[in-house]
């Protein structure tokens, strides 16, 4: 993000304090509204408040962002079983609303439950079928 003249205005912020200068021709430039998403994306906030997604290399974090938000791994995880939340949480031995936390980055998969991820996008059957066979608690 390139940084402000100290002889500009102070910007106005949107929702989330973000913004970023965009070079277009020349030394014009235009001010972007943007908002993060709770799944990690940026994305431009139009005149008429709807929303446009920015190209990854516009991102200030860069191209890469998207994939290695907690996120965007957890809900990539899920995905590649071809379960729904639902059946996912039931397999791993959580509540729903747990993987809905992740998936929506209210929460991150941390310790064991990252680890799990882990074992699960490594070797999904060998984890399912392990967890399948877990002893029912006395």
């Amino acid at each position: 993000m390139p940084l402000r003249d100290s002889r500009d205005a102070a910007p106005a912020r949107d929702y989330n304090g973000l913004q970023i200068d965009s070079p277009l021709v020349g030394e014009t430039r235009r001010m972007l509204r943007v908002r993060r998403k709770a799944d990690g994306r940026i994305v431009e906030v139009l005149a008429d408040g709807s929303e446009r997604a920015l190209p990854a290399s516009d991102s200030p974090a860069g191209a890469g962002a998207q994939l290695d938000s907690p996120a965007a791994y957890a809900r990539d995880i899920r995905a590649r079983t071809k379960l729904t939340q639902a059946e996912f949480a039931t397999r791993i031995g959580v509540p729903i609303e747990t993987v809905r936390n992740w998936e929506q980055g209210k929460r991150s998969p941390r310790g064991p439950a990252r680890a799990l991820l882990k074992l699960i996008e490594k070797a999904p059957e060998m984890a399912f079928q392990i967890l399948g066979a877990r002893q029912p608690q006395s």
